[in-house]
């Protein structure tokens, strides 16, 4: 199969790449630098230059190909917002690319969309499409595209981890570097849902051959790790105290973070994992934050 994957150089993308390649797929992925090509070609793969700030020059990398990994996202999340609704215009790109074939389009977004709102965790069968996460743009995107008659399926996410990068944890360990403490909201209860990074890379790429149209799969390992453990665990590695913050001073201390720092974020997997069989071996989100060079960050 000959497969357009974006974000083909970035954390999820370069292992989905590696999967693809072990199973013997021709992959075109989007770069949008020279340098990316040349990683891109050492990797076995083809560069096709794209940004995501041009959707319609990027949807020709799709014209092509038997099918499509959309992984690119612009990560700055100061700018989450725009950032999503730039998704849904290359999810809508995309589309008019696949519309009338059944070349799948796999994409992007995350678990919370999956939220019954009753306290329990995120299912892949609930869609609501009033979501206050602003990623909820690229699940209509993806709908509007599936009732046009895009063979189109979901991968959600959760925390995507190794010992490198963790996530939204990420950005968490560098503010705590910043600021000097490692803090978490009220008693740090609330949970986020983790997978690591090979077992999401596998994930997608039985999405790919084996999903079903209008399929959303979430990428859980583990349903929830609780947010005062993983605070721990980066105070030890940063050699720093932690401390709790009450909800309204959360903002003050996180910026735009406060939005994520007191969500409870977990996810179940039941159905992903009878649906295509997958069965997550990667080590957990604790494992690799004690695991993390913090003094290399």
């Amino acid at each position: 199969m000959r497969v357009f994957l974006t974000g083909a150089t970035g954390f999820i993308g370069s292992r989905i790449l590696r999967e693809l390649a072990a199973s013997g797929h021709e992959v075109i992925g989007l770069t949008r630098s020279g340098l990316g090509a040349k990683e891109l070609m050492s990797a076995g793969a083809s560069a096709y230059l794209g940004t995501l700030e041009d959707p319609p020059a990027l949807a020709k990398g799709a014209e092509n190909a038997d099918a499509v990994i959309h992984t690119a996202f612009d990560h700055d999340f100061t700018n989450f917002v725009a950032n999503c609704e730039k998704d849904r215009r290359v999810i809508a790109a995309l589309g008019v690319v696949l519309k009338g074939s059944d070349r799948p389009l796999l994409i992007t977004s995350g678990v919370g969309i999956g939220d019954p709102g009753n306290g329990e965790p995120a299912r892949e069968d609930v869609f609501d499409d009033h979501h206050v996460n602003p990623r909820i743009a690229s699940e209509l995107a993806g709908q509007e595209q599936l009732e046009a008659g895009v063979n189109l399926g979901v991968v959600r996410l959760p925390q995507v981890h190794d010992t490198v990068k963790q996530g939204l944890i990420s950005p968490y360990i560098e503010m705590a570097r910043e600021k000097g403490v490692v803090a978490y909201v009220d008693h740090g209860a609330n949970r986020w849902a983790a997978g690591h990074v090979s077992d999401v890379a596998k994930l997608y790429v039985l999405a790919l051959l084996r999903g079903e149209p209008g399929a959303r799969y979430n990428a859980v390992a583990e349903e929830g790790v609780a947010v005062c453990d993983i605070a721990n665990v980066v105070a030890t590695g940063l050699g720093l105290s932690t401390v709790s913050l009450a909800k309204e001073e959360a903002e003050a201390h996180f910026g735009w973070f406060a939005m994520f720092a007191s969500a409870d974020i977990t996810a179940s997997s039941t159905l992903t994992r009878k649906k295509l069989g997958w069965a997550p071996e990667g080590p957990g989100l604790l494992d690799d934050l004690r695991d993390m060079n913090y003094s290399a960050t």
